[in-house]
């Protein structure tokens, strides 16, 4: 179990990576601007965490993630990121609870605690716009 939702949280983290350069795009606003290069650097980072503990586990990386579609409108899109990192944070949290090996629970722990930030800060950013 802990082997598939890792493989499908790096998907997520690749899709969230590309998802948030887009919207990154929709504003001008020095705040919105720095908020979502926060959490699209940090999701790069997830990405490559999950990887390397996916291939730490099974000796394979997890090849050619799809991209989703990008955003269109900021608004929306920072409404579905809000709910995006809300399901993440409890993925995060059952995954943490289940970690394999101890190599696991840096990178699971880090994610869920960035996740729970993100939130934060896409909830300010809905709540304004």
């Amino acid at each position: 179990m802990f082997i598939n939702q890792l493989k499908q949280s790096i998907e997520d983290e690749f899709k969230a990576f590309h998802y948030y350069k887009s919207m990154y795009k929709l504003t001008d606003d020095p705040l919105w601007k720095a908020f979502i290069e926060h959490v699209y650097e940090d999701e790069k980072s997830h990405y490559e965490m999950f990887q390397q503990l996916h291939y730490m586990l099974t000796g394979s990386f997890v090849q050619n993630p799809k991209k989703r579609l990008p955003c269109y409108v900021l608004k929306d899109g920072a409404k579905q990121a809000l709910l995006d990192k809300l399901d993440s944070i409890e993925t995060y949290k059952i995954m943490l609870l289940t970690v394999p090996i101890q190599q696991a629970y840096n990178p699971v722990f880090i994610a869920m605690h960035d996740e729970m930030e993100h939130a934060t800060r896409f909830s300010t950013m809905y709540n304004a716009l």
